[in-house]
């Protein structure tokens, strides 16, 4: 559900670009006052699982389009929603500068979609709600379905309206609501099974974490999350570095459903003005551009791609990326961690 900028007008990426500068700085301070240090590996890693994650496609049965994890409910259980929000920015700031998936100019729409609605409002109404202090793995899967179905239908909804606020007359709301919602639901079934798994094993591994972070209290000092993080570092290079050969060739449920009411996958893009300029930038940035090596010439029409598609390019883009936003994250976990101990100082 990573939006194109030819889908918005620049007033309305600009105004949902304000709205998730306004959020991060509300995280983050959030974080200055209350972070867990410890947590911090835990969130690069769970960054990079995201990332290599999101590169998966998995077919939507019946409907010739597919769909990829959000992981917004998975940070939110594991990190809380002001954390959580953090590293989706990262994420997605890292797959739309680096790997052109997403366009720079609808980039603060996307993290607004992907962020917000999961972490603000399923997680802690719903999701919160539904799964209580020692619930067990059934109840667990429950939360994470319902939690995961509304934070898609609430972000497939967005993405109608800020095409409707952007004035996209080839994408009349009617229509492209009724297509959006429903592939969205089937997607967030899928997703709610997997955030289930991956919260679950957090919880066999290390039952305080998700404790520490539903209650707000921070960890023991004596609860090693080494297992976790060597756990979660190791599915995410598997998954970036393998499990990307199988993902879906079918176009996501965004594409899909831009393509039944507009006929092609993508709408035109504006020749001038803001969106082509920061096309260019983007070009220059993204040095994995779709998650493969950058290909000069023209080349020939090769036929249908298989599946599986083994490809260089797409394991260095899943390791490669999911290190960057490690690495990021970490950063500014660091960042915070130095501005809470001036801010000590000199209280």
């Amino acid at each position: 559900m990573h939006m194109a900028d030819a889908l918005l007008s620049p007033a309305v990426g600009a105004t949902f670009w304000a709205g998730t500068l306004g959020t991060m700085a509300y995280c983050a301070k959030k974080l200055k006052e209350s972070m867990d240090e410890k947590m911090v590996p835990l969130m690069g890693v769970l960054g990079a699982f995201i990332f290599a994650a999101q590169m998966i496609n998995f077919t939507i049965p019946g409907t010739g389009s597919s769909g990829h994890l959000g992981g917004g409910i998975i940070l939110a259980v594991i990190l809380g929603p002001y954390a959580a929000f953090i590293v989706m920015a990262s994420v997605l700031t890292v797959q739309a500068f680096f790997f052109a998936d997403g366009g720079l100019l609808a980039l603060g729409c996307n993290i607004w979609n992907l962020g917000v609605y999961p972490c603000f409002i399923a997680y802690p109404l719903i999701y919160k709600s539904v799964v209580k202090a020692d619930s067990g793995p059934k109840r667990i899967v429950v939360g994470s379905m319902i939690s995961g179905v509304v934070a898609l239908q609430l972000g497939a909804f967005s993405v109608v309206i800020e095409t409707l606020l952007s004035g996209r007359s080839e994408l009349p709301f009617g229509t492209f609501v009724l297509l959006m919602q429903p592939v969205h639901l089937a997607i967030g079934l899928v997703e709610g099974f997997v955030t289930a798994g991956v919260i679950n094993f957090v919880r066999s591994a290390r039952p305080e974490i998700i404790d520490s972070t539903a209650s707000a209290r921070p960890l023991s000092a004596e609860v090693s999350l080494r297992k976790v993080f060597i756990g979660l570092l190791i599915i995410a290079a598997m998954t970036g570095g393998m499990l990307s050969w199988f993902a879906s060739k079918n176009p996501d449920g965004l594409e899909w459903s831009i393509e039944k009411v507009f006929g092609k996958p993508e709408l035109p893009e504006a020749e001038h003005g803001l969106a082509p300029a920061l096309k260019s930038i983007q070009e220059k940035t993204a040095f994995l551009p779709d998650y493969t090596f950058r290909r000069s010439g023209v080349e020939g029409d090769k036929g249908s791609p298989s599946w599986p598609a083994p490809d260089t390019g797409t394991s260095v883009s899943g390791i490669v990326g999911s290190a960057m936003v490690l690495a990021a994250v970490l950063l500014i976990g660091v960042l915070i961690r130095v501005f809470r101990r001036k801010i000590g100082r000199t209280a």
